[in-house]
């Protein structure tokens, strides 16, 4: 299967999923609330944005096995970050951790670094440690807790895969330089918010 059909079918799959969300009456409350919160979640803000998409470009950049290991590691282990707050189990220096991800990631894409992939997993997966227990903690009170896990994962693993378009775009018109270049814009984003 080509790369164009597989990212295709994945982005169909996703569309789909997204379509019962809009079936709810009643957006405020229960299921729909809950999921549609959730999927809010990773895109409101600029942190979990650029991690997201981070990821998936870093997993294009490296290639092979990491395309789909290091991304996926990220959103099992999110999600398992999800659910620490809503068990009342809280993780020392989230914030700091999140903007670490996103200063890292974006150094390790403009320079090019390739890991082995036991480590790039590694190394992805505590960040989804930290970025999971942000979105867990953020839940509303009223929220489905499965619900809202639901939407948060679905739209992470859709930044990944917009982040890996973006980085097989790139290489397939042998335009790796535009990838080191918004390697190095993740990590000023990253500088930004240690800052601010």
């Amino acid at each position: 299967m080509s790369k164009s059909v597989l990212l295709r079918s994945i982005l169909f799959v996703a569309a789909g999923a997204l379509l019962p969300s809009f079936a709810y009456a009643n957006i405020g409350v229960g299921e729909a609330s809950g999921f549609l919160h959730g999927l809010a979640h990773p895109t409101s803000g600029l942190d979990h944005v650029c991690a997201m998409l981070a990821v998936g470009l870093w997993a294009a950049q490296m290639g092979g096995r990491s395309v789909w290991a290091v991304p996926l590691t990220f959103v099992g282990v999110m999600a398992l970050g999800g659910a620490l707050p809503m068990m009342g189990i809280s993780l020392p220096f989230v914030e700091q951790g999140i903007v670490l991800s996103v200063l890292l990631l974006g150094v390790l894409i403009a320079a090019s670094v390739r890991l082995p992939l036991w480590l790039s997993s590694s190394m992805v997966g505590l960040f989804a440690l930290w970025h999971g227990h942000a979105h867990g903690a953020e839940m509303p009170a009223a929220a489905s807790g499965m619900a809202y896990a639901l939407g948060f994962v679905m739209a992470t693993a859709l930044l990944h895969i917009m982040g890996i378009a973006f980085g097989w775009g790139m290489l397939r018109s042998a335009h790796e330089r535009v990838i080191h270049v918004a390697g190095a814009g993740i990590a000023l984003c990253g500088v930004y918010l240690a800052v601010a």
